[in-house]
């Protein structure tokens, strides 16, 4: 894994108000929180008994873009081996931390043979980026 392809950030918001706005930032994009009700990770855990500690307020954010999502699987499924977008937050030192993985063109290259889906995929990237700086 190289360091360019984690998008690494910090806000002085709290992780709940971070959220609240990356959600507002992305709807002017087209994108959805897809997983919102189970993105809590103290929430998903308790929901299955284990117990977490206190302040634990790890986001798993799965960021979509249904229509985008739905035309390009369609086209090919092959695909979707790299569509789930997760950004990830958490609070370390008073501040909420960012973290997004995203893949280079060439790697997603290496991952699916496609000649439309590499440009594509680092297009939404860059408006992912874009929804976070936003939200900050």
């Amino acid at each position: 894994m190289q360091k360019e392809n984690v998008y690494k950030s910090e806000t002085d918001k709290d992780n709940t108000t971070f959220v609240k706005d990356l959600a507002a930032a992305a709807k002017k994009y087209g994108f959805i929180i897809h997983n919102e009700d189970k993105m809590a990770m103290a929430h998903s855990f308790g929901a299955h008994g284990v117990e977490v500690a206190d302040g634990f307020d790890l986001h798993m954010i799965q960021v979509c873009k249904p229509e985008k999502a739905a035309k390009s699987l369609q086209g090919n499924p092959e695909r979707a081996i790299l569509m789930p977008k997760f950004i990830m937050t958490f609070t370390k030192d008073s501040k909420t931390q960012i973290r997004f993985l995203k893949f280079s063109e060439d790697n997603i290259k290496s991952v699916v043979d496609d000649d439309v889906f590499p440009e594509s995929l680092a297009q939404t990237y860059a408006a992912i980026e874009k929804m976070i700086e936003e939200a900050k």
